[in-house]
C-alpha cells in the first residue's frame, strides 16, 4: 500500500523499445512535478527490462501478455493485483482499448490518456489528440503531464538510461571484444517495424568496410530477428564483431555505452544510444525525424527529400524502397566526417 500522504502514480507503456524510451520524457516530467511521489510502470515484456535504467522509477510490474495478444483475464487478475497499490493515477501512453483495461480493472481514480480506439469510460482523463499542436511523439507523452495539455519550456528533457559499467566489461570479455584503444563504432541493422525502416545490408557494409580501413571497430547490435542482416553485413565486411541475437536488450544497451558513436536505423536501439548520449545517425526510409527523432547529444538524420516518403508504411507500397536504396553511404560517412 502506498505510505500515508505519498503520491503514487502507474504508468502503462508500450511493447515498443523505442516508445518505452521515449516514454522517459515523461517519466522525468512527473518526477519534477511531485519529487516525493513514487512512480511505477506497467510494462510487457519486451520493454520492461528498460524501466531498471530510469533513476525515477521505484517499481515495474510486467503485463504478462504476448504483443497483439487480448490476455483479458490475465489483465483483470494483474489489475485486482495493482488495485492494492493504491495509486493516485494512472498515464496510459499506448493509445490502443486494451491497454486501458488494467488500470481500470485497478480501480485506480483517475486514467489519464488520449482518446484513442473506444476508450470511453476506460479514461477518465481522456484527451483529444490535436496531431497539429504535438507533431513529435515526446510532446504527446509530456502534454499528459499537465491537464490543459501544456508543455514545459524548450528545451525538452531528452530520454536518459543508465548503463551498467560492470556489466558491460564483463561482456567485453565474454564475448571476446576486447578492444583496446580502438574507437568502436556501434551498427543497428534491424527494426521491428518492418522492412521500410530498414536501410540495405549492403550498404551497412560499405560503410563498415571504411570504418574498418580507419583502424576502427564495429559492433553489430541486434535481436535474433536481425541474424540474417546481420550475416549479410558480416559476409560483405569481413572482421566486423557480429552479436546480433548474442545479448538481451539490456546487455545491447550496456555495450551501446562503450560506444563513440552508432549508426542506426529508426528504431529502439538508436533511441536507446541517443539516451545514452552516444551520438547516433539515425537513418530514416518510410518513417519522419520530424515525429520521432533521435534525441541526444551529437544525434543526426541521414534521409531523402522524396516525395512519396515519409509513408509510415511497413513495407514500400511501390515496390522500390527508393527513400533507403537510394540513400548512399557516403550520405552517412559525411555524417560521421570520415
Amino acid at each position: 500500500m502506498a505510505h500515508a500522504g505519498v503520491e503514487k502514480n502507474l504508468l502503462v507503456v508500450s511493447a515498443w523499445v523505442g516508445d518505452m524510451v521515449m516514454s522517459h520524457t515523461l517519466v522525468q516530467l512527473l518526477a519534477q512535478q511531485a519529487p516525493d511521489a513514487r512512480l511505477h510502470v506497467l510494462a510487457p515484456p519486451a520493454t520492461a527490462p528498460l524501466a531498471s535504467r530510469m533513476r525515477e522509477i521505484e517499481q515495474t510490474f510486467v503485463l504478462p501478455v504476448d504483443h497483439g495478444e487480448l490476455g483479458l483475464g490475465r489483465r483483470w487478475r494483474l489489475g485486482r493485483q495493482l488495485g492494492r497499490q493504491a495509486y493516485n493515477a494512472a498515464y496510459v501512453l499506448p493509445n490502443t482499448w486494451k491497454s486501458a483495461l488494467t488500470p481500470w480493472f485497478a480501480g485506480i481514480p483517475r486514467r489519464v490518456g488520449w482518446h484513442g480506439e473506444f476508450r470511453v469510460g476506460l479514461l477518465n482523463d481522456r484527451r483529444r489528440l490535436q496531431p497539429h499542436s504535438y507533431p513529435l511523439m515526446i510532446e504527446r507523452f509530456m502534454a499528459l503531464a499537465d491537464p490543459g495539455g501544456a508543455l514545459p519550456p524548450e528545451p525538452y528533457p531528452l530520454p536518459r538510461l543508465q548503463a551498467d559499467a560492470d556489466n558491460a566489461a564483463a561482456l567485453v570479455q565474454r564475448l571476446g571484444l576486447a578492444a583496446g584503444h580502438q574507437a568502436v563504432t556501434a551498427m543497428c541493422p534491424g527494426a521491428e517495424f518492418g522492412a521500410a525502416k530498414k536501410w540495405p545490408a549492403r550498404h551497412y557494409a560499405a560503410l563498415a568496410r571504411q570504418l574498418l580501413d580507419a583502424g576502427e571497430r564495429v559492433w553489430l547490435l541486434g535481436s535474433p530477428r536481425d541474424q540474417a542482416d546481420c550475416d549479410e553485413i558480416s559476409r560483405l565486411a569481413p572482421g566486423v564483431d557480429n552479436l546480433a541475437g548474442k545479448t538481451s536488450l539490456l546487455e545491447a544497451l550496456d555495450l551501446l555505452s562503450l560506444c563513440r558513436r552508432a549508426v542506426a536505423n529508426d528504431s529502439g536501439l538508436m533511441h536507446i544510444a541517443c539516451a545514452l548520449g552516444v551520438p547516433t545517425v539515425g537513418i530514416f526510409g518510410s518513417t519522419s525525424p520530424h515525429f520521432t527523432p533521435p534525441l541526444g547529444p551529437g544525434a543526426q538524420v541521414a534521409e531523402l527529400e522524396l516525395g512519396c516518403r515519409p509513408c509510415f508504411q511497413r513495407q514500400c507500397p511501390l515496390g522500390h524502397l527508393d527513400c533507403l536504396q537510394k540513400l548512399e553511404p557516403a550520405r552517412v560517412a559525411a555524417r560521421l566526417e570520415l
